[in-house]
């Protein structure tokens, strides 16, 4: 999959089918769209086309600092180019972009650099300045500029918005393994191991303390939950904690993973971590020995759960 964030300098080498959206989380509804777009394009010896932006609009738009998306750039182009996108466009989204007519957007960027044979779009989809275009304007503009505009149905785009909404409400409420079914694979976060005050060790439980960096990436639910990761070819199992070490004075919030059977060193390194199961819910517990009391059970659910798999 090619990747371009600058359209100024790009020219498609033959023409595309282009759909349009920020495909945030890129879940089982979206798949559904993307497998159109991927059959339409071969079909027709064109090359599929995801146009997407980035930073989110809202987050220029509407000023909105507290949305959190389900998937940070990174992730979204890998879940892109696995589902067999020719070709993605990253459209830095900022006031001046915004502020372009659906007529010079359609012509400038579509027509003229991505060569547009066919577009899928929602029925709903609005674009252009203030979002004053509908899918009425863009059947005009297909007329007009020789392409083909191929709807998605109320149905289906109900369908998105709803497995968008849901994918949220269960993360937000530790239901990862819901998470998983309407994404198709398990949620995932990537950061940074860095250092702590390393007071998993006297407890017997070493952790690698993640810090992710895109501060917009949403985040599960405060708990304790089975999670594995891909070291050094090949899967190891662990349990998380995300939240704020009530127990501890001073501890502050963390994200912290704790590798089962794995000794290795893991300071300075990118990793990614999969949800697999919630076990429980962060807690205060009346001394140190107490909480590791806990842990211990939590090892053996969290061991349960992994033969299970």
């Amino acid at each position: 999959m090619k990747i371009i964030t600058d359209l100024s300098n790009f020219t498609a080498d033959r023409g595309t089918v282009v759909t349009i959206g920020t495909f945030d989380g890129v879940h089982c509804g979206h798949q559904k769209i993307i497998k159109r777009l991927t059959e339409a394009a071969k079909a027709e010896g064109l090359l599929s086309t995801v146009f997407t932006f980035f930073p989110h609009p809202r987050m220029i738009v509407q000023h909105d600092t507290q949305l959190r998306l389900l998937h940070t750039l990174a992730e979204k182009q890998t879940l892109l180019a696995a589902l067999g996108v020719d070709l993605l466009i990253v459209q830095p989204f900022d006031k001046k972009f915004s502020q372009m007519s659906a007529e010079e957007f359609v012509e400038e960027l579509l027509v003229k650099h991505l060569r547009v044979q066919k577009v899928i779009i929602g029925y709903d989809h609005r674009f252009g300045k203030n979002r004053t275009a509908d899918i009425r304007d863009m059947h005009r503009f297909g007329e007009h500029y020789g392409f083909a505009v191929e709807e998605i149905s109320a149905q289906e785009v109900d369908e998105v918005s709803v497995s968008s909404t849901k994918v949220r409400e269960a993360l937000l409420s530790g239901q990862v393994e819901k998470a998983e079914s309407y994404l198709g694979v398990p949620y995932s976060l990537t950061g940074k191991v860095v250092h702590g005050q390393k007071l998993g060790r006297t407890l017997g439980y070493p952790t690698a303390n993640i810090q992710v960096e895109e501060d917009y990436k949403l985040i599960p639910a405060d708990g304790v939950y089975v999670v594995y990761s891909l070291l050094e070819g090949r899967k190891v199992y662990g349990m998380m904690s995300i939240g704020k070490n009530p127990t501890i004075a001073d501890k502050g919030s963390s994200i912290e993973v704790h590798f089962l059977d794995y000794d290795g060193d893991l300071y300075d390194k990118s990793l990614t971590v999969y949800f697999i199961k919630y076990l429980r819910a962060e807690q205060k517990f009346a001394s140190v020995a107490a909480l590791q009391q806990q842990i211990e059970q939590d090892e053996e659910q969290s061991r349960k759960a992994i033969a299970l798999r």
